[in-house]
């Protein structure tokens, strides 16, 4: 087999708003795991072309130009254990529960092979199971590098495929809370909207009718303040993005969302999103278990703030 067949390929067109863009910021920006030193990096490597040619970092792009990546695949011993505070709130010979903080990425990424949280979790149980390959050990499903909350993490194949399935099937549990801005009217209400990559911006993902998935979020008020509004939220897909973008769809995004809402509102980094439930069957026994991780101390400080507003 040729080894360009194992690359993953990447294909845009720039459009008159990447006029005079260098290249490698350009890249950077369509997806979020990519650092600029490692885009860099594949085009002094050759991976990147325009109109079928290679080019320099400073290339600086026209309109209708068309851009290709070749990302190569993984290296298999990238990824190293690290020793690292986890809050571990479930754990047996099948299933770990983690309380992921803030700020923490979920699972390695070309150009960010440590610091994850996959890192911390080889240090502490060792054996994870390996259907997600080398980048991905038993990540089941991940949340935003910017929420905290609750992640439920495979400790073999076995159990993997089981919470891949009950994720598939809707049976899972997953309830957060965020603050949102604006002052939302209703009690309650449901975001049925397809999500797919953001056409003009691909590093952001949008409703779009075209090239999207179908989307469901439920949504209910918990608590109204001055310029903002708490609201438990459910997911009944799991998009990328899912919760940030609804919010935005419905016109009151996430507070303190670099990439869908205004910036810098409140004392916070990051989006105000809190994975606080997580329920599914046990993979092995069959018994149904539900978890519930506490709001974290930067939102209750700023749930506090906006009290007192």
């Amino acid at each position: 087999m040729n080894d360009t067949q194992l690359f993953e390929r990447y294909d845009w067109t720039a459009d008159s708003a990447d006029n005079s863009e260098r290249i490698d910021k350009y890249i950077t920006l369509q997806d979020e795991d990519w650092s600029r030193s490692q885009v860099q990096a594949w085009i002094k490597e050759g991976r990147v072309t325009v109109n079928g040619e290679a080019v320099k970092n400073n290339y600086k792009l026209q309109t209708d130009d068309e851009i290709t990546l070749r990302v190569p695949p993984p290296k298999e011993m990238a990824i190293k254990p690290e020793a690292m505070p986890l809050d571990i709130v479930y754990e047996d010979a099948d299933v770990v529960v983690v309380n992921k903080p803030r700020g923490l990425v979920v699972h390695p990424a070309p150009g960010h092979y440590s610091g994850t949280l996959v890192n911390a979790l080889l240090a502490h149980c060792k054996d994870l199971s390996g259907i997600n390959g080398v980048l991905r050990p038993g990540i089941v499903h991940r949340i935003d590098k910017d929420t905290s909350g609750l992640l439920m993490v495979a400790k073999n194949d076995r159990a993997h495929l089981s919470l891949a399935e009950q994720l598939k099937e809707h049976s899972v549990n997953r309830t957060y809370a965020a603050i949102v801005h604006g002052v939302i009217p209703h009690e309650l209400g449901t975001v049925d909207a397809p999500i797919g990559r953001d056409p003009k911006n691909r590093q952001q993902m949008a409703v779009v009718f075209e090239n999207s998935k179908p989307a469901v979020t439920h949504f209910i008020v918990l608590e109204r303040f001055k310029e903002f509004t708490l609201v438990e939220l459910k997911l009944e897909t799991g998009r990328t993005h899912q919760i940030r973008v609804h919010m935005k769809y419905i016109g009151y995004p996430l507070a303190g969302d670099p990439k869908y809402g205004p910036k810098n509102t409140l004392e916070l980094d990051g989006q105000a999103l809190h994975a606080k439930t997580l329920g599914f069957t046990h993979p092995r026994t069959g018994e149904r278990l539900e978890f519930e991780a506490p709001l974290p101390q930067d939102l209750t400080a700023v749930i506090h703030y906006l009290k007192q507003a």
